[in-house]
């Protein structure tokens, strides 16, 4: 990933050399993690990346695609929000040190409800609840989760349980659950509910009301002061001993910029200045500030792109050349730094053309190269109509027929033949004509002249 800087001391400098002088790069930070990924979720377009595809334990942010499983049910009407949940003596059994909110065999609570256990104080038992309430099983409502995993291109995914509890077949990327909470997301009450950092459970059958925390300290100050975030909206923590803490987070600016944030495989530790640092929250959000200071969406290439519009020779036609410019745009969210002097167009079109062409006709493409990476190509099309001159075009007819050896020799052989006929004509030999004369009557005779009779 290209590493980008502005320090502060230079940035009234820069701002008033902006027109002249090109930004100077901006440092990305270096998370204490295995594994983290930032993601423009407005346009699906990855920012940073380290190790984001390697697999990695996710512990309780497993619980976002338990909760995208049990949202699709209630969309396709399997469910709703309000149906009531028996929780089962099996569903509420739970390891030594999980998190739960409390839940007993018996208890009745409602999909909704069961969804602000699962996502707010990460309870395991509601997870499991809601597992058997949408399939029957634990077991099976997992086939759901790794088919729906499937589904958002999750390729790196599969899961044995549906609350993080850590098994080794049971793993994820960070690239991964960002599809998963992108997924998520779409879903108003999976927003709200993880957006929120306390919630008071309703009295049930079996227990007063309680009021829930969120483990997400980027909402609340409950139990670590220091740490909220006023950008975020979300999502979910986890941690296990086998896969160290993880934070799944969404954030938004003040310009409607929606950014994601995965971190996987971080821990809580002591600075260099002996300050004890929870890195999975304090690099998340150095990481998502890095990205809304340091990131702006660009047009990339248009029809008003600098230089990017083409002559095409045109043949067969009155009018020498055809203007090919792009259709559409590109856009990306890029690097404040940007610079379009440095970037690339790779330009295909044909050497020439023949008329007739009309606006609009794709006559090739082009692309945009930016630093190695393609970031799309757009046909390039006509932009005028070009009429063909009949002349110029039945022209060249008869030259591309002269050019070919089989006429040179019909027309050579009828030559030939027409040739020979005249020759033949001139040289045919004439014949003479004789006269027969007879005399008959008072025609004149042969004999002698006897003289006139008186």
């Amino acid at each position: 990933m290209k590493k980008y800087r502005i320090p502060s001391f230079f940035f009234a400098l820069v701002l008033a050399f902006t027109l002249t002088a090109p930004a100077l790069a901006l440092e990305t930070p270096e998370p204490h993690c295995g594994a983290a990924i930032v993601v423009d979720g407005d346009y699906g377009e990855v920012l940073f990346d380290l190790n984001a595809h390697e697999k990695m334990y996710p512990a309780s942010t497993t619980k976002i695609m338990t909760s995208l499983v049990v949202l699709d049910a209630v969309e396709e009407g399997q469910l709703s929000l309000d149906t009531p949940i028996t929780a089962s003596a099996q569903a509420v059994v739970l390891p030594a040190g999980s998190s739960t909110a409390g839940i007993k065999a018996g208890e009745v609570l409602t999909v909704e409800q069961l969804l602000y256990c699962d996502l707010v104080p990460s309870a395991n038992e509601a997870c499991n609840i809601l597992a058997e309430a949408v399939a029957g099983s634990s077991d099976a409502f997992v086939e759901l989760m790794n088919a729906k995993a499937r589904e958002l291109g999750a390729v790196n995914t599969h899961f044995t349980n549906p609350h993080g509890l850590h098994d080794p077949d049971h793993y994820t990327t960070a690239y991964d659950l960002y599809l998963m909470a992108k997924a998520a997301m779409e879903y108003e009450v999976f927003r709200t509910i993880v957006s929120t950092p306390k919630y008071v459970l309703p009295a049930t059958n079996l227990s007063a009301s309680r009021t829930l925390y969120s483990t997400n300290i980027f909402l609340s100050n409950w139990y670590v002061i220091g740490y909220t975030y006023s950008r975020a909206i979300g999502i979910k923590t986890g941690y296990t001993e086998e896969a160290g803490r993880c934070l799944v987070s969404a954030a938004v600016d003040d310009q409607g910029r929606t950014f994601y944030c995965v971190m996987l495989g971080s821990e809580f530790a002591y600075n260099e200045a002996g300050e004890y640092i929870r890195y999975s929250f304090a690099d998340s959000r150095k990481l998502l500030d890095w990205a809304f200071d340091n990131f702006k969406r660009i047009t990339l290439l248009d029809e008003n792109t600098e230089n990017i519009i083409r002559e095409v020779p045109v043949s067969l036609s009155e009018t020498d050349y055809v203007l090919a410019l792009p259709v559409g745009s590109i856009s990306a969210t890029m690097p404040i730094d940007y610079d379009p002097a440095r970037a690339e167009y790779r330009i295909q079109l044909p050497e020439s053309l023949e008329a007739p062409v009309s606006a609009g006709d794709k006559l090739g493409t082009v692309s945009i190269i930016y630093e190695g990476v393609n970031y799309g190509t757009l046909d390039m099309v006509a932009s005028d109509d070009v009429e063909r001159s009949d002349f110029l075009y039945y022209k060249q007819v008869a030259l591309q027929y002269w050019a070919k050896w089989w006429v040179k020799a019909l027309v050579i052989l009828v030559a030939v033949l027409i040739l020979v006929l005249i020759l033949a004509l001139l040289l045919r030999p004439r014949r003479r004509n004789s006269r027969r004369y007879s005399y008959s009557g008072g025609g004149r005779s042969s004999g002698g002249y006897r003289g006139r009779r008186r």
